[in-house]
């Protein structure tokens, strides 16, 4: 059990946790979700840690079929420059390793941003907390949980 799942059964939101053999060769830990699920991409959302102005961390959710655009999180968060978090940052402050990095249940809760591509689903799907665990959950509950924002910060 992970501190995600711990979470969201502590609140009581409504959400279902799927579990896949996760490929230790593979890095694209969303794509690879998609394909041993069978769930649509546009629908797996990946969460990234970054850097706001050199010195606050934050989270940004996005679909794994697209990429951050850095410029837009940072208008979202009011901040001048966005720019990725090192991989010993985001597992200090988080508590998960890459691959596995859920926006719930995290060590420290930092501002989150979710891509306005999530208000088309009455799910989505995002880390457990663990490489080959996924949580799926409706985009309000998220918001909710991660006391985030929604904006448009993907690009494809």
């Amino acid at each position: 059990m992970t501190p995600a799942i711990v979470l969201a059964e502590k609140v009581g939101i409504d959400f279902e946790v799927l579990s896949y053999d996760h490929d230790p060769q593979s890095t694209a830990y969303g794509l690879e979700a998609t394909a041993k699920l069978g769930v649509p991409a546009e629908q797996i959302f990946k969460t990234l840690v970054v850097k706001l102005d050199a010195k606050q961390l934050a989270v940004a959710i996005v679909p794994v079929t697209g990429n951050l655009n850095l410029k837009h999180l940072a208008k979202a968060l009011k901040a001048k420059k966005a720019a990725m978090a090192a991989s010993d940052e985001v597992q200090r402050s988080t508590g998960y390793i890459l691959g596995g990095v859920s926006p719930l249940g995290q060590k420290k809760l930092l501002p989150t941003v979710l891509d306005t591509s999530a208000e088309n689903f009455a799910q989505i799907y995002v880390s457990a907390g663990k490489r080959g665990l996924e949580i799926t959950l409706a985009p309000k509950d998220l918001l909710t949980l991660t006391r985030g924002i929604s904006a448009p910060i993907a690009q494809t």
